[in-house]
């Protein structure tokens, strides 16, 4: 008799480590095994997850930010539950699925004049490759700006607009782009005038470091691009759907993007689902003719399963006040960080919006402090980040994230449904581990240490200068 996926799972709980180091990805099993982070998830529930002994786990990292409204959220739920037993005639592809419409109209009913069509996709990084294939189609040019610290996605497009070169090395040549520094206007408007730019991508809010400039650069920029025949691309693929405290970041500037990309919250936490929003204009400039109207496909993305995720999670977001609660809960957030900072030194920087928070270290100026992080640094510029991500996880249960290579900055970005309860929970147990990072020599500060020996060892295992078990 045919067992039960619950049933397969159960009986293979704990393996999972094992088995996606022999057949996925061996190195970032290595990562989670070093730093800690190799646990054994048997359940999820809003902002909670939960191992094998029934221990929960605070959830600040939200998938990247996919689980805006929670995990296992019941009306998604639900919504996939019907929209799978509706026998409803899924993609057809030589049709127009009432479903893919109607979601199109309600996306679009939330933008600005100008944003009047979709084209679906899986990932934030389709939506962004589609992009920039419109972008130079209609603009018949075929370079690209976009912002140091960037980053739209991955696969070769999307990896030319890219602000770290730990992603871009030794990939080849890619598409012509170039890279200007955040807020720099002089340097954008010397680009735009060489006349060979099709778009400027940006991120309203970087989810690498958490940055962003004044609502003044952003306005000038669309500004200029549209006075040197440019597009603008706003990639709202993390900060969309109430992420800042605005159902879209850009709305924070009042520009008007030519073209807004989304996915991740879009999804409801189950199923991959991605959009670019854009103009008639530019619509007419890609799909000429019937000939050309699928000049740009794919297979799945107007898939029933996508598009019934799509249309509850925003009827979810209107009915339960999400976006408003980002708002309220990042500022709870925020402000009892920065609260924080007149007790810690290294405590420097709390940015970002709505729940969408970047915390920034930076040196010490009392000796016994500063000699801690100049010997952490000296060994791994990641290692002081981890000191306060590890005993977050190890001693209080709460999963965050790095915000970067190479930086002092930890990353929030916890479902929207946050309450104050949870507030509460993350800012004693941030605080416990700064107020111990304090305290040189310490347990913190053995953390370090002892993640970069870890870290070294792995190195020499991979290379063949010692065995698994640590013999030369």
């Amino acid at each position: 008799m045919a067992k039960t996926l619950k049933e397969i799972l159960n009986e293979n709980s704990g393996r999972q480590h094992d088995l996606y180091a022999k057949y996925i990805n061996p190195q970032f099993v290595r990562v989670l095994r070093t730093i800690g982070f190799a646990n054994n998830y048997v359940r999820a529930d809003g902002p909670l997850l939960f191992d094998d002994k029934g221990n929960d786990y605070l959830d600040f990292l939200a998938g990247y930010g996919v689980f805006a409204l929670g995990r296992s959220n019941p009306k998604i739920i639900a919504a996939i539950e019907e929209a799978l037993h509706l026998e409803y005639p899924n993609m057809v592809q030589m049709d127009a699925p009432l479903v893919a419409g109607l979601l199109a109209e309600k996306l679009v009913s939330y933008l600005h004049d100008g944003i009047d069509m979709v084209f679906f996709t899986n990932s934030g990084t389709e939506a962004n490759e589609g992009a920039i294939k419109f972008v130079r189609r209609a603009t018949g040019r075929d370079r690209i700006l976009f912002i140091d610290h960037a980053f739209h996605g991955l696969t070769t497009g999307a990896l030319a607009l890219n602000g770290g070169k730990e992603f871009t090395h030794a990939f080849g040549t890619l598409i012509p782009s170039t890279k200007i520094d955040l807020g720099d206007l002089s340097a954008l408007e010397c680009e735009l005038k060489k006349g060979d730019v099709a778009a400027f991508f940006f991120e309203p809010v970087q989810g690498k470091g958490v940055y962003h400039a004044d609502a003044s650069f952003y306005k000038n920029a669309c500004e200029l691009c549209q006075k040197y025949g440019a597009l603008t691309v706003c990639d709202e693929v993390q900060t969309g759907l109430g992420r800042t405290g605005k159902m879209f970041a850009h709305e924070h500037y009042g520009i008007k993007p030519d073209i807004v990309t989304i996915a991740k919250a879009l999804s409801g936490g189950f199923v991959p689902i991605g959009a670019i929003l854009y103009g008639k204009k530019i619509y007419a400039k890609v799909f000429r003719s019937m000939e050309e109207c699928v000049i740009h496909s794919n297979t799945f993305g107007r898939n029933i399963l996508a598009m019934a995720a799509g249309l509850k999670t925003l009827e979810v977001f209107e009915e339960d006040g999400v976006v408003q609660n980002s708002a309220r809960m990042g500022n709870l957030l925020s402000e009892g960080i920065k609260s924080m900072a007149a007790k810690y030194e290294m405590l420097s920087e709390v940015r970002g919006m709505g729940l969408m928070i970047g915390i920034e270290f930076s040196e010490p100026k009392s000796f016994k402090l500063k000699t801690g992080w100049k010997i952490i640094h000296a060994l791994n510029k990641s290692l002081f980040s981890q000191m306060i991500i590890v005993p977050l996880m190890k001693q209080h249960r709460i999963l965050t994230q790095v915000a970067g290579h190479n930086v002092d900055i930890i990353k929030l970005l916890p479902p929207l449904i946050i309450d104050e309860t949870h507030v509460g929970r993350f800012l004693q147990g941030f605080e416990d581990v700064v107020a111990e990072c304090h305290k040189f020599p310490g347990g913190a500060w053995k953390i370090g240490k002892d993640l970069a020996t870890a870290a070294a060892k792995s190195k020499k295992i991979l290379q063949g200068e010692l065995s698994p078990d640590g013999v030369a």
